[in-house]
């Protein structure tokens, strides 16, 4: 499982969040936190289906296209979270 901080190896138990903690956290953090997470979730799954290298190389590729702001690629299987990508002509 992927902390804010890096990754948890297994069987190494990561102090729990106090409520108090998160109760401070202001609704950007709560929404970073969240994509976090599903991050996490997408790379654990490409890991168990493909590998890490494959994994690594999906998370290395999509910041090389970030940071040169090249698209993505078009969506066909009705995705969220990417209403604001240039769309085809």
């Amino acid at each position: 499982m992927m902390t804010k901080v890096g990754i948890k190896s297994a069987g190494t138990a990561a102090p729990p969040r106090s409520s108090s903690k998160q109760a401070e956290l202001n609704e950007e953090d709560r929404s970073k936190d969240a994509f976090f997470v599903r991050v996490a979730e997408i790379a654990e799954a490409m890991i168990a289906r493909h590998g890490k290298d494959f994994a690594m190389g999906t998370m290395l590729l999509s910041a090389k296209f970030i940071a040169e702001g090249k698209p993505f690629g078009r969506r066909t299987d009705g995705g969220d979270d990417n209403g604001n990508a240039a769309k085809p002509v």
